[in-house]
């Protein structure tokens, strides 16, 4: 029912891609960042919910593995209501909305109603997760054509189609989606219409399995979903095999969206493959009022302990009444050069950064450049108490202001990486306290800190700073550390 009284409401069905946050288009990005509410579903990277309004609903609407959190009429039913109030709906679907996606049943849906929709196009899986694995849909010589199918479709007797003996006869790339649970079937049934027992094929999800067709229900035993499989010469290569001085490696990643993303890319750089082993994101608990009250009077130096901190203390203080000419006369001071790097990101020069990049260090450098000022500590509300203490011990007067809190999502239990990234203390303790398996080689640790947390978990790597550029070198230089260990092992005398 359309509420009279509100504005024209709308939806914007926007496909946010497969696998990482950062393949949704500008546009999607541009439609998530300005909506009143996101109904979203449980494939997306959970990643982008960062970029919601603080002010908009967020409701999950996720389908996995048959398990529906809400059914496809009411998911139909909730977005004409939303729209109804006058509100901008970004409903924010895995990959694209017109690929297997009931994208096109939601517009019908709308369109019935008399609510204005839209839809802005997302990468599909059926591109992008055998291209992750190295896998082209088509190469020239390989495979001219490739046909999407669902291998999970209502009304036959098996969940699968009546037309793969079709299927089974064409030369192109075969991939299905949403076949996983029917795997075993499926190439049977593929190997009965035609297709040839060594054909290649592969099975694409948290990892890769490749095999002929004969033995890929095998080799892909105990795979979690979701996963899209690949039949035909194509799903045989590899393309980014061997490729980086870290390639074959599994790298785990914790900590916020942006300190994961900026790691993914330079592990993946060097030839590993990254997977989220958990996640955590920073909540605001400070109100701009509050801000405004901390800065007055203004102190003489401010001092941040991470880059979270940084970002969010200038997104609260544009919402306040305050002239950013009015931080002129105030020092600043980072923990670490990736701190820095947010504040120069504002246009402000650290006065202040430690040789050792940790929160020990800040406090001690503090002891000497601040001495006789007002200190205001701007921190997370986990934060460390060491700076704090060691200011106090020196008798400068501190006042610590807790801008947001760090949230943690229970971790991936059930996978082993080679290398685990840490880039705070919290976080080694939140991943076992999780349950969560240990690193077959090391945890990469940034800091002394989180090192110390780390110490009764295994195998600790520190890096030389704070930065994912310090972690992917440390990995990299145990990774060579090893294999020429292992080679002169292998030599003859």
């Amino acid at each position: 029912m359309m509420n009279p009284d509100a504005g024209p409401g709308r939806v914007i069905l926007v496909g946010a891609g497969c696998g990482p946050a950062d393949l949704i288009t500008l546009r999607g990005l541009r439609a998530l960042r300005s909506a009143d509410a996101v109904v979203y579903d449980a494939l997306i990277d959970l990643d982008l919910l960062q970029y919601v309004r603080p002010d908009a609903l967020c409701i999950a609407a996720g389908k996995r593995s048959g398990r529906h959190s809400i059914a496809q009429g009411e998911i139909h039913t909730l977005l004409i209501r939303l729209a109804g109030e006058g509100k901008t709906i970004c409903r924010l679907k895995g990959g694209d909305p017109f690929v297997f996606g009931r994208g096109g049943e939601e517009v019908e849906a709308l369109r019935a109603a008399g609510i204005p929709v839209t839809e802005i196009p997302g990468i599909s899986s059926a591109i992008a997760v055998p291209a992750a694995a190295g896998i082209p849909v088509t190469h020239r010589n390989v495979s001219r054509s490739f046909h999407v199918i669902t291998a999970h479709t209502a009304g036959t007797s098996d969940n699968l189609p009546d037309f793969l003996p079709a299927l089974a006869r064409l030369d192109g790339t075969l991939v299905f989606l949403m076949g996983l649970q029917n795997l075993s079937r499926l190439a049977d049934r593929l190997l009965a219409g035609g297709k040839a027992p060594d054909t290649p094929a592969a099975v694409c999800g948290a990892y890769t399995v490749r095999g002929p067709l004969k033995d890929i229900a095998r080799l892909a035993a105990g795979m979690p979903p979701p996963a899209v499989i690949l039949v035909g010469g194509t799903a045989g290569m590899n393309l980014w095999d061997g490729q980086g001085p870290l390639a074959g490696l599994q790298i785990g990643l914790t900590g916020t969206a942006a300190f994961r993303a900026r790691c993914r890319c330079l592990f993946e750089s060097l030839g590993a493959h990254t997977a989220v082993a958990q996640r955590s994101r920073a909540e605001l608990l400070c109100l701009p009022e509050r801000l405004e009250q901390a800065l007055s009077p203004l102190p003489n130096w401010l001092t941040f302990t991470s880059p979270n901190g940084v970002e969010l203390f200038f997104k609260l203080f544009y919402q306040t009444n305050l002239d950013i000419r009015q931080l002129a006369a105030v020092h600043m001071a980072a923990v670490g050069p990736r701190t820095a790097e947010c504040l120069a990101h504002h246009g402000i020069h650290a006065d202040a950064m430690p040789p050792v990049h940790d929160t020990r260090a800040l406090g001690e450098i503090l002891k000497k450049k601040a001495a006789g000022a007002d200190v205001l500590l701007i921190s997370a509300e986990q934060c460390s108490p060491v700076p704090q203490q060691a200011l106090e011990s020196a008798g400068i007067p501190v006042r610590r202001l807790v801008l947001y809190r760090t949230v943690t999502d229970a971790p991936v239990r059930d996978r082993s990486f080679d290398y685990l990234v840490f880039g705070s203390a919290g976080g080694v303790r939140s991943y076992y306290a999780g349950g969560a398996l240990p690193p077959k080689r090391a945890m990469l640790c940034i800091g002394r800190v989180t090192a110390t947390a780390a110490a009764n978990h295994g195998r600790i790597l520190v890096a030389e700073d704070t930065t994912p550029e310090a972690l992917a070198q440390a990995a990299l230089a145990d990774h060579l550390t090893q294999e020429s260990s292992q080679t002169h092992e292998g030599e003859v005398p």
